[in-house]
């Protein structure tokens, strides 16, 4: 056993040339183990992030939600990647999120050798198992185009694996209650949560979409696909054309977001925006709506509720994204990769919930359901007024706005 110890203070200036530094360890063949752990002083205004760089790749990422880790061959802490420890530098990564103005001591110390007991994952473990499967509602029937059908999901949710509240399974069940067909599982700068998706699709009846938000203090992205980890530390410009050359999407999150609005700069667009996501707490607000159309509507708008705890905004589910998929597709694998094949497509349209009224392009078609005495609004911004609950209108090119009479945005399709 060998341990490494860091003790420093840390200042804004640190943070000015850097938000991310990395400390090495070195890790000898044959490893047993890695446990590392952090040591925060008390004091207001810190926030410290931590990670794990190994000598063959990126291993994962806890965000200010642990202060310690362990990776062995065979298991991990949550947000973690087991599997062997390759011999050479390793580096424990360290994001100096928020910093005092007097500064920070903090301490890591890197232990390599046999690990005892790895830190979260029991307890993962026994919550896991003690969620039931719900039973599903009733669900909503919407008119297709031939060959497609609708399903409902939700692109943004976060588990134990990072700063969620729960297990993977919960959201499962929570997704399955709330009559989610797919639910894409986004758990910050990691993909260790990738390995449970297909069991649990299977064990709860739902497409979990393998996802990763790209997390930074200017923005974040979501990564759709079997991916690799999207490097968080390169520009952002990185991220589209690395998530393009691995097959994946790109959805811009939560643009507007408080302090965790979109501040990257991009030469290239990737295809997809969380526009409605639930921090829109007042949909008479048009700034998401507005951003868009700045931003560009030949972008692909997508909704997530960005689900942490059960303080959350909203619930799993809302805002709901609806997807015209292969009516082939019925297993949750295949409903995954029908999604992902809709999304590119763009075939997309948002709700606010499930129930909710919602506006639909079928074909050369606009459809409202369920949103009498509204207005449908154009890309050229002509309004048309809604008389019934299936109300059809000739579709144009473009994304298409359902709206009241006063001004409350209830949904959308691209």
């Amino acid at each position: 056993m060998a341990i490494t110890s860091y003790r420093r203070v840390w200042t804004l200036d640190d943070r000015a040339e850097s938000v991310w530094h990395s400390l090495p360890v070195d890790v000898p063949a044959g490893c047993p183990g890695l446990l590392v752990t952090l040591t925060i002083p008390d004091l207001d205004g810190v926030v410290i992030d931590l990670g794990c760089e190994g000598a063959g790749g990126w291993r994962g990422w806890s965000g200010g939600a642990r202060q310690t880790f362990a990776i062995t061959p065979n298991a991990a802490t949550p947000g973690y990647v087991p599997g062997e420890l390759e011999a050479g530098t390793w580096w424990v990564v360290l994001g100096l999120h928020r910093l005092p103005a007097e500064g920070a001591e903090l301490i890591v110390e890197a232990v390599t050798g046999p690990v005892a007991e790895i830190p979260g994952l029991s307890s993962y473990a026994e919550a896991s198992a003690a969620i039931a499967v719900p039973e599903r509602p009733a669900r909503r029937v919407l008119p297709a185009a031939p060959g497609l059908r609708w399903i409902a999901g939700d692109f943004h949710a976060h588990s134990l694996h990072s700063d969620g509240a729960t297990p993977i399974a919960n959201l499962a069940a929570m997704g399955v209650s709330a009559g989610l067909d797919v639910l894409a599982i986004t758990d910050h700068n990691t993909i260790a949560h990738h390995a449970e998706l297909p069991g649990l699709s299977d064990r709860f009846g739902i497409g979990l979409i393998p996802g990763q938000e790209v997390t930074t203090d200017t923005g974040h992205a979501n990564a759709f696909g079997h991916l690799s980890a999207i490097d968080f530390r390169r520009p952002a410009s990185t991220w589209v054309s690395e998530v393009a050359r691995q097959g994946g999407l790109l959805s811009i999150n939560h643009p507007l977001g408080g302090d965790c609005s979109w501040r990257q700069p991009l030469t290239e667009h990737p295809p997809l925006a969380e526009i409605w996501h639930s921090s829109w707490l007042d949909h008479h607000w048009g700034g998401p709506i507005a951003w868009w159309q700045s931003w560009g509507l030949n972008t692909i708008p997508i909704g997530g509720s960005d689900w942490h705890n059960s303080t959350s905004p909203t619930p799993i589910g809302t805002p709901t994204t609806w997807l015209a998929v292969d009516a082939a597709a019925e297993t949750p694998a295949e409903l995954v990769a029908a999604t992902l094949e809709a999304l590119a497509a763009g075939r997309t349209a948002v709700s606010h919930r499930y129930m909710a009224p919602v506006l639909l392009r079928v074909g050369d078609e606009v459809i409202a359901l369920d949103a009498p005495n509204t207005l449908v609004v154009g890309p050229d911004g002509t309004n048309h007024a809604v008389t019934s609950a299936v109300h059809r209108l000739p579709a144009v090119p473009g994304p298409h706005t359902l709206v009241t009479h006063t001004g409350e945005f209830l949904s959308s399709c691209s």
